[in-house]
């Protein structure tokens, strides 16, 4: 298993990692890998979401040039 060191944390985010370690009754460097598993998840869910919404992007109908708007038509249907 791999060790980590990280400097300079701020205090208020060390004891907000502790409370919530003492609360979830598990150390602070089980709380701490399940904060980066979980960080790590999200990242991966965001990278998915938007290759889709560049997919879908992608894919979204454009009118060919030359076309009239469908507001244009509708004026001219309506001075008929």
């Amino acid at each position: 298993m791999n060790t980590l060191h990280v400097r300079s944390v701020p205090t208020d985010v060390y004891n907000r990692i502790q409370q919530l370690a003492k609360s979830k009754n598990r150390s602070l460097s089980a709380q701490v890998i399940i904060l980066l598993e979980q960080a790590l998840d999200i990242e991966e869910r965001r990278k998915k979401q938007a290759k889709v919404l560049s997919s879908i992007q992608r894919r979204r109908f454009t009118a060919p040039k030359n076309v009239p708007s469908s507001l244009d038509l509708l004026k001219e249907d309506r001075a008929r």
